[in-house]
């Protein structure tokens, strides 16, 4: 995964509703029974910089009427920055975004030719659409992201306690669970291998 970021991009963040879904451009919020949902190509770590080039794109060549909104996927992520809990947005799908449109020539043209764009993901040289459940989940995916802990911890790795109990104890990783953001830790106390579980914030790397 590319870890370029490109949090200062400048971004519509208007979603369904009253509810803002952060790389979400919505251009046209008529409805259109023609219009469908497709998968890009981007360069990777510049999707939502690809997508308001995108979106000026449509509107420089006048095309607001057929391609209608420009989604970057993401769900929020609790990290570990510097013994902190941290919320950032993660993508769900690094290098691709979704653009509803309306497919004719005009609007092949001007997606496929943005720059950072490197194509469509269809079979063979034709885009072929989500389906109406694809978008579905995505989206639910997106609007109800599950919170998790994403560390730079590995199991096996010798790390040092830094609070409670144990804390200036010494120990090797056994195991990991990102989703609570706790780690079991193998401590030699009294001659013995005990295991410890221990909260992110409470290990450091030894």
């Amino acid at each position: 995964m590319n870890k370029t970021k490109d949090t200062k991009d400048a971004v519509s963040e208007r979603g369904v509703g009253t509810k803002k879904i952060p790389g979400h451009i919505v251009i046209n919020d008529k409805k259109n029974s023609k219009a469908k949902w497709y998968v890009v190509h981007t360069t990777s770590g510049h999707e939502v910089r690809v997508a308001e080039t995108l979106r000026q794109r449509v509107e420089t060549m006048n095309l607001k009427d057929s391609i209608f909104e420009i989604l970057v996927p993401t769900q929020d992520r609790v990290v570990i920055r510097g013994g902190k809990k941290a919320t950032v947005k993660e993508k769900i799908f690094p290098g691709y975004m979704l653009v509803k449109m309306i497919l004719d020539d005009p609007t092949w043209l001007a997606v496929r030719t943005t720059p950072g764009i490197t194509g469509f993901v269809g079979a063979g040289s034709k885009p072929t659409p989500l389906s109406e459940k694809e978008v579905d989940n995505i989206q639910k995916f997106v609007s109800a992201p599950a919170k998790r802990f994403k560390t730079k911890f590995s199991v096996g790795e010798a790390v040092k306690i830094t609070d409670g109990p144990f804390s200036d104890f010494l120990g090797t990783i056994d195991d990991i669970d990102e989703e609570k953001g706790k780690v079991k830790v193998l401590v030699s106390i009294f001659g013995r291998e005990t295991p410890v579980e221990l909260d992110f914030l409470q290990i450091a790397k030894a």
